[in-house]
């Protein structure tokens, strides 16, 4: 099935792309992301799984539902899409923050979660090391609105800054948001942690890192593969917090692996 390029729209209006048959596979984006970031991955992986990517509440195509200021509300929104569409056991992915996102659910509701990927995260949302401390990026985006912090934020997340490729779907996505959401997201990240749940992610894992990563250091990579009970990790070189817009053939390498992972066992 070709990938989809319209927005879906669930019961409760939370916005997400669907395309595909067989194991949902769901794919959580990050701050100031949404699921037009996951095109290719749509693209790839429909041809296997029924690929759902969510548009989180306040932002992309869910820009105008409620803004989110706790992690917790986020999964809720998510868990709720799932309820909607009648998911049973999934494969999950989280980015960034949609990884905060994600482990939360997880530790929720394990028997939900077949495979887990933790891309581009950690287990504590103050994010210590990151390029800039949460509350600068909170004065600045009062101070010169979303679309500047978006592109000046993004230029981060790739290791060729703004002239990386994809760096311009992700300045478009993230200008989309409310100053609202895009306050509510950082309080979310802030006041969450989620290192006291981590032994209940029992599930499998793979955990997924660009080395130049800026937001994510690798302590908190490191806290994630010690601490969980079955994760396996993925180090992508030469890339930064985007490694699917940056290098997405090794991206795909390592997703399809992982996921595959059971069928390949019982082939």
């Amino acid at each position: 099935m070709a990938a989809r390029t319209d927005a879906l729209t669930s019961r409760r209006g939370l916005t997400y792309r669907r395309a595909g048959s067989g194991t949902p596979l769901v794919l959580v984006h990050g701050y100031l992301g949404g699921s037009r970031q996951w095109q290719a991955e749509i693209a790839r992986f429909s041809k296997r799984f029924d690929v759902i990517a969510p548009d989180l509440p306040g932002f992309a195509g869910a820009a105008h539902l409620p803004a989110a200021d706790r992690i917790g509300t986020f999964a809720e929104a998510i868990i709720d899409l799932m309820d909607d569409l009648g998911l049973g056991r999934i494969l999950l992915l989280g980015h960034s923050m949609g990884g905060m996102i994600v482990q939360e659910l997880a530790a929720r509701h394990p028997q939900r979660i077949e495979r887990l990927v933790l891309y581009g995260t950690g287990p504590l949302g103050l994010m210590p090391d990151r390029f800039e401390p949460i509350e600068t990026s909170r004065e600045r985006i009062r101070a010169e609105g979303v679309g500047h912090t978006v592109r000046r934020i993004g230029a981060t997340w790739f290791r060729e800054g703004e002239h990386a490729q994809g760096f311009e779907v992700v300045s478009s996505l993230g200008a989309q948001a409310s100053e609202a959401a895009a306050l509510a997201g950082l309080d979310a990240m802030a006041h969450w942690d989620g290192r006291q749940q981590m032994q209940r992610l029992t599930m499998p894992t793979l955990i997924l890192w660009g080395d130049g990563d800026r937001s994510y250091r690798w302590p908190q990579i490191e806290t994630l593969w010690k601490g969980l009970p079955d994760a396996a990790l993925a180090v992508i070189p030469g890339t930064a917090h985007a490694v699917h817009l940056e290098k997405p053939g090794l991206f795909h390498a390592m997703l399809e692996d992982f996921l595959m992972a059971d069928q390949a066992a019982m082939a």
